[in-house]
């Protein structure tokens, strides 16, 4: 019976992160590397299951050559730093899922061996001693949080030295003892550093020479990082902000720097990009724009949250916007600004009044 190739990614240090910080945002964090992980597939590879943390892949009756699973590797490795890395940089949020998925780390088992399949309620999936064997090769002595592992089948059957070496691969021998059976393997440290990591854009914090087209403050009665995340969440929108037939946005992605989001009303739809602006001491930021809106070329909202007392905070919100057209500016400062900035004033009480009523049901 044909090899088939069994491939299992495994997100390390998931069990402390999704412990020790907030539940909802260390999920999507998780959710997007997991995303991430697949979308990198290039070898054709099955998704079997997704295992909370790691993800079963399979080929049926096929391995790849030694060239083309190194480069899988390696592509898959680079695809998880890349977004780690965009994470940090493009991060509004201060919470510690956020502030710690930097630490996350990966590795990937890799063997092969005589599948055999269950099909149950219309799923798929493989099974047998190699199945077994792949997923007991996950609780490995590896001294590392980040490496590749062989088995030792796999390396046989591509003929990969147990002391293959490259730039980036630096495999050594290894064997583990499961329910008195020894497993050998070959495994390698992997460097981020040497990885060539994706490119991504970073906005950059956008200043202005004038005063706010449009400024208001109100007092919360909850601490700031808790006041942002009822701001960036875009799933409270449509509590607080009228007028807006719905909202559309990834509900699986964390807000940072470049998150997109859409505004219908009416049919039309109001595209916006989240930006920031230079803070002060102890203040969060959280800035959006938008060069949808009628007659207005670009049009900026920064929302700035400021410890105040032990448990409180206060809002600021700011309106820019640029009309390169002198009599469309007119037209605005005379007809429209004082309907936008009474729909800023409701926006910012209709939150407190909502968060107000969530902490009553709480």
């Amino acid at each position: 019976m044909a090899q088939s190739l069994l491939f299992i990614p495994d997100i390390s240090g998931f069990t402390e992160f999704v412990q020790s910080t907030e539940a909802a945002h260390s999920q999507h964090v998780i959710a997007e590397l997991l995303e991430v992980l697949i979308q990198a597939n290039q070898l054709d590879l099955q998704l079997a299951e997704i295992e909370g943390d790691a993800l079963f892949f399979y080929k049926e009756n096929e391995l790849p050559s030694q060239e083309r699973l190194l480069a899988q590797i390696e592509h898959i490795f680079t695809a998880f730093y890349s977004h780690l890395k965009l994470l940090e940089k493009n991060r509004v949020c201060p919470c510690n899922a956020c502030t710690t998925a930097r630490n996350l780390e990966l590795k990937i088992i890799v063997h092969c061996g005589e599948l055999q399949f269950l099909d149950v309620q219309g799923n798929h999936k493989p099974f047998g001693p190699s199945v077994i064997e792949a997923h007991r090769l996950m609780k490995n002595s590896v001294d590392s949080n980040n490496y590749v592992l062989f088995s030792k089948d796999l390396t046989e059957q591509l003929e990969i030295s147990s002391d293959y070496w490259s730039k980036l691969f630096s495999f050594k021998p290894g064997s583990d003892s499961y329910d008195g059976k020894e497993l050998e393997y070959a495994w390698s440290d992997i460097d981020p550093s040497l990885l060539k990591l994706l490119p991504f854009a970073t906005p950059k914090p956008v200043s202005f020479d004038s005063k706010p087209c449009i400024t208001y403050e109100l007092d919360f009665p909850i601490k700031p990082n808790e006041l942002l995340e009822y701001i960036t969440n875009y799933q409270f929108r449509h509590e607080w902000v009228e007028g807006v037939d719905r909202f559309e946005y990834n509900e699986h992605e964390v807000t940072r720097l470049g998150t997109p989001h859409t505004c219908v009303i009416d049919g039309k739809h109001l595209d916006f990009v989240t930006i920031t602006k230079p803070a002060g001491p102890r203040e969060l930021v959280y800035g959006e724009l938008t060069r949808s809106a009628p007659q207005i070329d670009e049009l900026f909202q920064f929302f700035i949250i400021a410890p105040k007392g032990n448990s409180g905070s206060l809002l600021k919100s700011e309106v820019f916007w640029k009309i390169k057209s002198p009599v469309k500016a007119i037209l605005i400062n005379w007809l429209a600004k004082a309907k936008i900035k009474k729909s800023n004033i409701k926006a910012m009480h209709n939150l407190r009044d909502f968060i107000e009523a969530t902490r009553v049901k709480d």
